[in-house]
């Protein structure tokens, strides 16, 4: 894959996901932070962090979060996670899911 190519969707995908989550965050119960090109999905109780961000030189989206480093893979104009097949949005939503229920 051109890195070009890669770098255009994963711009795009980050910032879909950071729409998204902005719309989000106030009655979600986190806060989004976003510095060059990274997101960060920050968690007051219990204290959290998860950091996406592109991984270039291998065209992956990571994702780390709840003690775990989710690589979702660019296929067919999305990036999804290869083990279960969901795309970046519904697992961020997941995993945000995931870190509130163990307030």
């Amino acid at each position: 894959m051109d890195d070009l190519v890669f770098r255009r969707a994963a711009d795009s995908a980050i910032e879909a996901l950071k729409q998204h989550l902005f719309a989000t965050e106030e009655e979600g119960g986190f806060e989004v932070e976003e510095q060059n090109g990274v997101l960060c999905v920050l968690f007051e109780e219990p204290p959290a962090k998860f950091v996406i961000t592109p991984n270039a030189p291998i065209h992956q989206i990571w994702i780390s979060a709840l003690s775990t480093s989710f690589k979702l893979d660019l296929v067919d104009g999305q990036f999804l996670l290869p083990k279960t097949g969901q795309s970046l949005i519904p697992l961020v939503d997941s995993l945000i899911q995931q870190q509130l229920a163990t307030a």
